[in-house]
């Protein structure tokens, strides 16, 4: 992609910049004077921080995280708690023989923290995580020297033309399974990471909170089912030891959270024991376009 403008670069490798359409027309976009630009004349700013600002169109009130929460999140995984999943995301790509070169998208990545782990153990493939919050977008941006970010509605069309990616990754996030399909090549494979019943079941029953819902395996299989069929299974399951602060972050990062009141979460995590075990458990599912 050529590059002329005087502003903010764009932080992502070249073959990666290359697949980035334009989320009104689908053109290519290119890099200009005005950030990036498409055929048709349609143009977004690039940051900063070096990532493109792809969203199009009204978002609802609260949606994407915040930057109070994106800091949060930054906390929770920098001591760990959730490394085994990104670990697991690693493995199931190298039994997919994703390798040397390949394109991973990691759809609604936020930070970018789990692609950051797979490119680690992928040495020479490159990354893209797409992200509606622009403060996960900041972050992504800088993740990892193999990586780029852009913001972008997972529930629209990608920016990213037909074909791009040798991997797609969905971590606890939205699915559009007919994006997934059309980004992915042929041989491409899908790595989705959804939550057991039995994750988080410690502080949800201390806290009074929601149960996961036990229909979620058989909606994850509607989901994917005309666009996918599934490879292989596993359950990932391990034991994190919490500060108070820790278990706020991870409620809230479901939908648990969202039925009470911070103030009356917080009240409540605070007559926990410090540290507070619990158990962490999910389902990483690969699947391969059909």
């Amino acid at each position: 992609m050529t590059n002329t403008h005087t502003g903010p670069e764009l932080r992502m490798p070249a073959s990666v910049a290359a697949s980035l359409t334009c989320p009104v027309c689908g053109r290519h976009l290119e890099s200009g004077a005005r950030g990036l630009t498409c055929a048709d004349g349609h143009s977004f700013n690039i940051a900063r921080e070096g990532y493109a600002g792809l969203l199009t169109g009204a978002t609802p009130p609260g949606t994407g995280d915040s930057k109070e929460m994106i800091a949060a999140r930054l906390r929770f995984q920098g001591r760990g708690h959730y490394d085994p999943v990104g670990l697991a995301l690693a493995e199931e790509l190298t039994t997919a023989r994703v390798g040397a070169e390949s394109v991973i998208v990691d759809v609604g990545g936020g930070t970018g923290h789990y692609l950051t782990q797979v490119l680690d153990e992928l040495p020479d493939a490159v990354g893209l995580t797409t992200d509606v919050s622009k403060f996960a977008a900041r972050k992504a941006a800088r993740a990892h020297p193999r990586s780029g970010a852009v913001t972008a509605d997972s529930w629209r069309t990608l920016p990213l033309a037909d074909g791009t990616a040798d991997a797609v990754l969905n971590v606890f996030a939205p699915r559009n399974a007919p994006e997934f399909h059309r980004v992915l090549k042929p041989g491409g494979v899908l790595v989705v990471v959804t939550p057991e019943p039995d994750h988080l079941t410690e502080p949800r029953t201390a806290l009074g909170l929601l149960d996961v819902d036990p229909r979620k395996g058989e909606r994850l299989a509607e989901s994917l089912g005309e666009h996918f069929s599934p490879e292989a299974g596993r359950e990932v399951r391990f034991t994190m030891e919490l500060s108070h602060e820790d278990v706020l972050t991870v409620v809230g990062m479901g939908p648990s959270a969202r039925h009470t009141t911070p103030e009356d979460l917080a009240r409540r995590v605070s007559e926990l024991p410090e540290p507070f075990t619990s158990t962490a458990s999910v389902r990483v599912g690969r699947y391969r376009p059909v």
